[in-house]
């Protein structure tokens, strides 16, 4: 048997541990974590949707009208109206046919390479693509091919061999916005090698959606792509959306494949109506205005500016998502520490959730942070890097 405690141990040894922090507040500006009153600059809710007043009103309204639990999966009875309607809304802000709920955007994409791809099929990969969708293609039953982060020769090369090799089908996924670092993809460039290649390309959004392009629309947005270059479009609603879940976005028939096939998608409870409830309310804010996300580019721009005056070093990257480099796992976790007893929140990121020797503190930026506030994080962090 394995010796746990031994492992444990060595992780706690390598700096390698992880202790949760209790949050005994709403996700916002300030936060309070483990008794202490902090400057939030850890977390995914870029926009301040998830203590909106409006999409918190939005929730308890439909928690009074449908209850909290869904109380089946949506193929059983927990498919409600409110589900059906933030499908209906998802596929028209993101400029899709149709789009399929999901609990998790693990979840999510556990159910596209598990539906579409299985032995003799390749699924090529970004080296840093997020682990759900890593974890996907290795229970998919198909061939998991990685290319080096956002160098398109590489997948080219890929897609050569998956073709050389036979590959029955070939899906390329990747992040839109990596979440370790900050930076995109070049959207255009792989739908290019796609197409030339005829194999299925997806995108996971989830740092892209409700912070990049029209109203927030999306990395396709953004990056002037056209939603029929990408067939198969993932994003997440529990991080700009400021809610939970998930969905999947594509053609008529994928969507209904997905729902006849996709394990993740049938043998699970579906979310509660009040969520959403909620979504839908998070978009409807980005529809009527994009101030939020105006702010929260002038809060980037800012922040980068101050730091380039102050000499600290950041990883290339023009999203919230704002990396400083360290290195050592130790040293990550120790300065994350320091920034914590002078009141601000912000991760140090490990392997194996980065490549060994890149540990770093992942800063995020949100809309609602003020200048003062970037500003006393600048002049903190200049007293220790």
């Amino acid at each position: 048997m394995k010796n746990l405690r031994r492992e444990l141990d060595q992780r706690q040894q390598q700096g390698l541990y992880r202790r949760r922090r209790v949050l005994q507040s709403p996700q916002g500006r300030e936060i309070i974590v483990d008794g202490q009153s902090l400057l939030n600059f850890c977390s995914n809710d870029y926009l301040g949707l998830a203590n909106h007043p409006e999409v918190k009103n939005a929730f308890i309204t439909a928690a009074k009208q449908y209850g909290v639990g869904s109380g089946s999966a949506h193929l059983v009875n927990g498919h409600c109206k409110l589900h059906h309607q933030l499908e209906e809304e998802l596929a028209d802000f993101c400029s899709y046919p149709r789009a399929l709920l999901f609990s998790t955007g693990y979840m999510a994409n556990l159910a596209v390479a598990q539906s579409l791809c299985g032995r003799g099929d390749s699924i090529i990969e970004d080296k840093l693509n997020h682990a759900s969708l890593l974890d996907a293609a290795q229970l998919s039953g198909g061939k998991l091919v990685r290319y080096v982060h956002t160098d398109y020769g590489s997948l080219q090369s890929q897609l050569e061999a998956c073709h050389s090799n036979n590959s029955k089908e070939i899906l390329v996924s990747s992040d839109a916005v990596f979440s370790m670092d900050g930076d995109e993809a070049d959207i255009k460039a792989m739908t290019q090698h796609c197409q030339q290649h005829e194999a299925w390309l997806m995108l996971d959004d989830a740092h892209g959606l409700g912070v990049l392009g029209d109203h927030g629309r999306g990395s396709l947005s953004h990056q002037l792509v056209p939603h029929q270059q990408v067939p198969i479009y993932m994003a997440t609603l529990g991080k700009a959306m400021g809610t939970a879940g998930a969905f999947v976005a594509g053609s008529e028939d994928l969507i209904e494949y997905l729902i006849q096939t996709a394990r993740s998608y049938i043998y699970t409870t579906a979310m509660p109506a009040a969520v959403a409830a909620a979504s839908l309310a998070s978009i409807n804010i980005l529809r009527e205005s994009d101030s939020k996300q105006q702010s929260l580019l002038h809060n980037i721009t800012f922040f980068k500016q101050l730091a380039r005056q102050s000499e600290i070093a950041l990883m290339p990257s023009n999203t919230a998502i704002q990396p400083i480099l360290i290195g050592s796992a130790d040293k990550a976790l120790e300065l994350s520490q320091q920034l914590f007893d002078k009141g601000f929140h912000i991760a140090a990121i490990r392997p194996p959730t980065v490549p060994k020797d890149t540990a770093r503190l992942r800063i995020t930026l949100r809309a609602d942070h003020s200048e003062n506030d970037i500003r006393a994080l600048i002049n903190t962090l200049s007293d220790y890097l």
